[in-house]
């Protein structure tokens, strides 16, 4: 019986391949152990392959995050702002468990010896994917004339991202519905002024 024939990847698919082994190369080794050979060999692609669209990790991993980073998306009529509020901070939570999240960690944890790459990590990958999450949900909201647009302070941007970085550190797991739940009703509603009108 002959053995299956092996189908080259190519285009998205390899790129892809491409993102996710970069992704768990760096948090197996550590960026100053990161190689293109390194991802590479993990991806099972030739290293050729990544210098042709990459100068070095650095440019692949930014780019690896930013497609990896998800972004909220507000309902289009802004008629159920604690429902976008809410949902923006479970996409957090599930990002958070996600290889590309631990990846994003390091990199910060990294700044010192880094500064560049995460400055880039800010300005290539938070600030193009709504910088916080719930940003993009507040700003929606702000346009269509729903909640008052001095409200949405940088201190106000950060609330639901603070508050659920916090839960994860105090409890060393995610946060459940019900404490994402309280982060919008006792924190983000107050703070824009809206009325807390929990379902």
């Amino acid at each position: 019986m002959s053995e299956p024939v092996k189908t080259r990847r190519r285009g998205t698919e390899l790129v892809h391949a491409i993102y996710d082994a970069a992704i768990t190369e760096l948090n197996e080794v550590g960026i100053g152990r990161l190689t293109m050979e390194g991802i590479a060999r993990r991806a099972g692609a030739a290293k050729t392959s990544l210098y042709r669209r990459w100068s070095d990790t650095h440019d692949l991993l930014i780019e690896a995050c930013h497609h990896l980073m998800p972004q909220e998306a507000p309902s289009p009529r802004a008629d159920d702002l604690r429902g976008d509020l809410v949902a923006a901070l479970r996409l957090m939570r599930a990002w958070m468990a996600t290889p590309a999240a631990r990846a994003i960690a390091a990199i910060v944890a990294g700044r010192h010896s880094h500064p560049e790459l995460t400055e880039r990590l800010y300005s290539e990958v938070f600030d193009p994917r709504g910088s916080r999450f719930t940003l993009t949900v507040l700003k929606h909201y702000a346009e269509k004339g729903e909640i008052d647009p001095v409200r949405v302070t940088p201190v106000v941007s950060d609330i639901g991202e603070a508050l659920v970085i916090k839960i994860v550190n105090d409890k060393n797991e995610l946060p459940t519905d019900a404490e994402i739940d309280a982060v919008v009703d006792e924190a983000i509603l107050p703070a824009v002024g809206a009325v807390n009108r929990p379902v």
